[in-house]
Parts: C-alpha cells; structure tokens; sequence
C-alpha cells in the first residue's frame, strides 16, 4: 500500500503524504501554523525527555521568560535585530474594541512587544539582574517554549510561524569556559542526533556570513536526508561579550574589577522531527526510531468471534505485562494495545504508516500455540518481515530487538551520508557541473545523486554571490581539517580551508 506520491516520484509531496498518512500534524486555520497531533507530538515528548536528562546531567536547570520582550531590548543590539527584524511579529495594541459590528484594536502600548523570535535579548536582562560577581557564575539555565518566526513558506515541521523548541542560555566568567560551554552542548546534539534519532550528523563552524546574529561563533551540527539536501539539526553559539555589553551583564572579579560576562545560546526544536521524517521514512510512510517511538510496540488482538474476546485480550494482557517485566530498552517499554472496532488490516496499516517500530498481531491460533505474529516496520516487504515466534521468546528478546532497530536504521542512514559526501570535485567547473543536476532521493543508498561535496573555500567575501547564483550553502567547515592546499571551487583561487558544501532545507 504504497502512498500517493513517492521519494522518486515527488519528493516534497512524499514528505507531506508521510506527515498526513502518519496522523503527525495538520495545518492549523491560523495562518503559517500547524497542529501538532498527538503521534507527532508524542515523538517530540520522547526527544524532550531524552534531552532534558542531559540538560540537567550537564548541570543546567530549567526556567521560564516572557514571550513578550520590549522593542527597546531588540534595539540596543543592532546585529541581533537586524538579522530577525523580517522574521518578527509585533504587538502593538493590548485589547479590541467594537466599531460598527466589527472588532477593532484599541489601546495601543507605548511601547511594542515583540513575540520571541529568539530569547538572547530578554534573558540578557535578567542576567544583568543576577550577576553581581564573579562568584555568581556560571548561570547555566534553560528553557522549553514555543517561538515565532514570521515565516512566509511554511511546511509541517520544518519552517511554521510558531514551533516548539528549547533554548539553553548561559553566562560565564571568561572566554574560555564560554567556549567549552558552547562545543560541550554541540557535542550533546551530536549524541541526541546519532544515539536517539538515528540520525548521523556532521559538526563543525559555520562561516562568517551564516552565523547567527550577534555571535562570535556558531556552531551547528548537520544532516543528510534522502533528497541529499541537508537540514540544519541543531545550534550552539558563542556569544563573546557582545549581548552582555548591550544589556550590561557586568560583574566584579577575583582581582576586584569590573568586567562583562561572556554568554552562549544554543537550541534544537521540532524541526528535529523534519529530520527524522527524511532521514527515516519510506515509500509505505513512517519509520520511527525505537528510543523516540511514542509506543514501541502495538498489539493487535485479532477477534473472529466474540467468545474468544476475552480469552485473547486475556493473552495480550500478559504478554504486556511480561514485556514491562523485561530489561527496559533505554527507559521504560512503551506498549499499546489496539482493541478498536476496526479490521485487523485497518489498524495494521495504520500503525504502519505511522512507523511503530513493532506491530504484533495475535489471534486465537496464536493464544492456543503460546504464540506471537512479529512485524518489524523496518522489514515491511522482505521474507523477514512477518514472523511466528513464542511469546516467551518474544519477550525475553524485546530489548535486544529494539535495539537491533536502532542500530540498523541508524547504520543505513550512516551508509548514506557516508557515501554520499563528494571529495573527488577540485575545480570550479566541475562544481557547477554537478550542482547544475537536479536533486533526488538517494535510492538504496547508491552513491552518485547530487548531495554534498567537501572542498575547499577561500573566505573571499565575493563568493558568496556565487553560492546565490548555484543555490547551494556552506554548511559547515568541519573540525577535522585536512591542511592541504587547493582551489577554491567557487572563485578558483588557492585555499586550505576544508568546507561542506550542500543544498539545503
């Protein structure tokens, strides 16, 4: 049961069959915004839960701003606002009034709010609250919120005018420890992506021009998905003093001297969930990974006859409980069990498509037997993909299962971005040759389909009109530098600086 559209028919309808098919979200009657239903919202729980444990493992704790932050705030950082000032929505009137049958605004503020695009400027306020001296540092906190970001071409997940993220905000006495601060959080995404997405990502710096406004230096941790086109998984910026001077975030010294703190911001939002979708899904819909799966495994009692509801729901009930009993895979098995009056092949599609990692079905041939019928997500369409196995053994094995799950989504996706990243394109020619070909899903992995190329850039501020002109973006320059000498391959001219270049989402 293949979906409308496929990853080679038409790639970004695919990606909104697979959102729909899966019950993730919707667009929302207000404008440029999406409802998140309760299987996409479950999947962004998980990763909520998995990296709240290394936010407070990393000793930072979780707090709360206004969404509302004063213009005046924004303007005392001309950089920062200059790069969201397209992107801001502002409140300019505190309530409506009726005027000829129609709602209108009345009281308007002295002074506009800006709905938080980003939470640099507001939490700097607070921090030249907090910080006096030298002993009140590090503040680290963090918090969980929504944003909005005035975006004018939506799409489910990716790019919507509000969506959730978090945003970790911190203050230190020097430099120095402002910098571990921000490659320590890179590194958390990193394990995030990789060890609970199944999602490998690049990390490395981006380039002057990409920084985030106000930075001294960002960050960012990179993604390949099926399209070859990269996805942007995660931020983490060093600051410098630079948001600290603007809100004069000050403190005294151990040498008893008055200094600006040094501060770092760093986020990941639902977008991680857009990620997972086109790293992940497939031509039949979903595919999620185990540690994210809002249930692990669906149980769905097949009932021919009402005399043996009882029986069989009897069966399941223990199977659930001998599952709970078992060494839990990362945190405790999330389990449901599918009792709605719908066919046995409504509900296993419907599970499937939303890429519940275990779909077991189980009738009363199967409760007579001590049986389980096994559905792996991963192995819809092979021989392999439908198993008998003893429930005993069924449950004994569930944690080695899952992760075996785990480890093959996240080894084919490994696979992918692996062989896909070009090094063998030396020249400036050549470079537009192969970005001149239109992009498509990387079937089976193949290599050969236009997605990255590492090579080398000379920083030369005139190139950026060629990365414009070619519609691609550097991405990173990647921590492991090689050192060698080459050409430029957007200008020609010598450089030794090794860069990631891609399209992107």
């Amino acid at each position: 049961m293949t979906l409308k559209n496929t990853r080679a028919g038409n790639y970004p309808e695919w990606y909104q069959n697979v959102v729909n098919e899966a019950d993730m979200a919707e667009n929302s009657s207000s404008p440029g915004c999406m409802v998140m239903k309760p299987w996409g919202y479950g999947i962004w729980e998980q990763i909520q839960r998995v990296f709240n444990e290394k936010i407070k493992e990393t000793e930072h704790e979780n707090c709360y701003f206004p969404m509302f932050i004063p213009l005046s705030f924004f303007q005392k950082e001309a950089e920062h606002v200059d790069g969201f000032a397209k992107e801001m929505a502002v409140v300019t009137h505190s309530r409506l009034s009726a005027k000829d049958g129609k709602l209108v605004p009345d009281s308007k503020l002295e002074e506009p709010l800006i709905v938080r695009p980003t939470s640099e400027a507001i939490i700097a306020d607070s921090f030249s609250k907090w910080i006096k001296s030298y002993r009140d540092l590090p503040v680290l906190v963090n918090q969980w919120a929504n944003v909005v970001r005035w975006e004018m071409r939506p799409r489910l997940f990716l790019r919507t005018r509000e969506f959730l993220w978090q945003e970790g905000h911190t203050a230190h006495a020097t430099a120095q420890e402002a910098e571990k601060e921000t490659t320590t959080m890179l590194e958390a995404y990193r394990d995030l992506c990789e060890n609970t997405l199944a999602m490998p990502v690049l990390t490395g710096r981006k380039p002057e021009h990409e920084k985030f406004p106000g930075a001294v230096d960002t960050y960012c941790v990179e993604a390949m998905m099926q399209d070859g086109k990269a996805l942007q998984a995660g931020t983490s910026h060093f600051l410098g003093q630079n948001f600290a001077r603007s809100a004069n975030i000050s403190f005294v010294n151990a040498q008893n001297q008055q200094e600006f703190a040094y501060t770092t911001s760093w986020g990941v939002s639902t977008r991680l969930i857009g990620g997972v979708i086109m790293t992940h899904a497939d031509d039949e819909g979903m595919v999620v990974p185990p540690k994210i799966a809002p249930y692990q495994i669906v149980l769905i009692p097949l009932i021919k006859k009402p005399e043996d509801a009882e029986t069989i729901l009897a069966y399941v009930g223990k199977i659930q409980s001998a599952l709970k009993e078992q060494t839990p895979f990362a945190e405790k098995i999330r389990i449901k069990i599918d009792k709605r009056d719908k066919s046995p092949a409504d509900r296993f599609w419907e599970w499937t498509r939303k890429g519940a990692p275990i779909i077991c079905e189980i009738g009363m041939r199967d409760v007579e037997a001590g049986n389980v019928m096994v559905r792996e997500r991963l192995k819809l369409g092979t021989p392999e993909g439908k198993e008998v196995v003893s429930a005993e053994n069924f449950c004994a094995n569930i944690a080695a299962r899952l992760e075996n799950i785990q480890k093959t989504m996240f080894n084919k996706a490994q696979k992918r971005l692996t062989d896909n990243i070009r090094t063998d394109i030396t020249t400036p020619e050549a470079f537009r040759r192969y970005f001149s070909e239109s992009n498509t899903w990387i079937e089976d992995n193949k290599p050969g389909k236009v997605a990255f190329v590492r090579g080398k850039w000379c920083a030369d501020p005139e190139s950026e009109a060629i990365l414009k002109e070619l519609k691609i973006t550097i991405r990173c320059i990647p921590f492991d530098q090689s050192k060698t000498e080459g050409t430029c391959l957007l200008t020609g001219k010598p450089a030794t600086m090794d860069v990631i270049y891609a399209r992107s989402y």
